[in-house]
């Protein structure tokens, strides 16, 4: 691998991880057009392939600390995982299927969907003791297998973590606070990128050259978010809708050129 190559690995991951850290979320839909565009992988599938991999890897890394804060209902996560790991395995097969620029363009379109999701911003729910047991199954059950099955195919299809559609997923099944749904949907996270990583990984689309440099500069570059992200705590919105707009711009320039 060239040092060039290398370099635009590592600076792609630090800027996925600055995002993550500064903004809390949605950095990782940035993986697929940084490793195509900026590290230049000629195939959108090896790009997916490798970004869930990324992806699933900083989910379990950042899991431990809302796993100790007790920021994550274990039953919840597992039902909603489980289901989401079907619909991953289903949706990873679909993707691979599907010509190659033909995915890129529809990537392109899901960035813009998650830009304006980002917009509207996130609201919690109401319950923190909300937990799934004999008693609450018959409602929650349903709900949770629902969304879970839907947020993974998507996140199969597309080889992302899906955290913008699972924390709300989990809210509107459990009505759970943000904070909760934040914690406990790493979980789901973790799983869905293993799922989909796996699928891409037999059919041979991961680089894990390309992986180990990537989650090398994600690490750099979380940390220098949080220290961002704690001076600019008061422009946290601002940021939001800031880095919600530059998601629409870069699904559009995506789906554009592919098509």
């Amino acid at each position: 691998m060239e040092a060039g190559t290398i370099a635009a690995v590592i600076a792609s991951g630090a800027l996925i991880g600055f995002v993550l850290g500064l903004v809390g979320g949605g950095g990782s839909i940035l993986a697929v057009p940084l490793l195509v565009y900026i590290v230049g992988l000629d195939s959108p599938h090896a790009a997916i392939g490798t970004a869930a991999v990324a992806v699933a890897l900083n989910a379990a890394a950042g899991l431990a600390g809302h796993a100790r804060a007790g920021n994550v209902k274990w039953n919840c996560a597992l039902v909603f995982a489980g289901a989401g790991m079907l619909g991953a395995a289903i949706g990873a097969e679909a993707g691979k299927a599907m010509n190659g620029q033909h995915l890129l363009a529809a990537f392109g379109g899901l960035m813009i969907v998650v830009g304006g999701l980002m917009l509207r911003g996130r609201k919690g729910g109401s319950d923190p003791d909300v937990h799934l047991d004999r008693t609450s199954a018959r409602h929650l059950l349903p709900r949770l297998v629902g969304y879970g099955l839907g947020v993974g195919l998507l996140a199969g299809f597309f080889g992302i973590g899906g955290g913008f559609l699972i924390v709300p997923g989990l809210i509107a099944a459990t009505a759970m606070p943000i904070g909760v749904a934040v914690g406990t949907s790493l979980v789901v996270v973790t799983a869905l990128g293993a799922t989909t990583a796996g699928s891409y990984a037999l059919s041979g689309y991961v680089d894990w050259g390309l992986v180990a440099w990537l989650v090398a500069g994600g690490i750099a570059g979380s940390v220098l978010g949080r220290m961002a992200g704690v001076r600019l705590a008061a422009r946290k919105n601002l940021l939001e809708r800031g880095f919600a707009a530059v998601v629409i711009a870069v699904g559009a320039f995506v789906a554009a050129t592919s098509l």
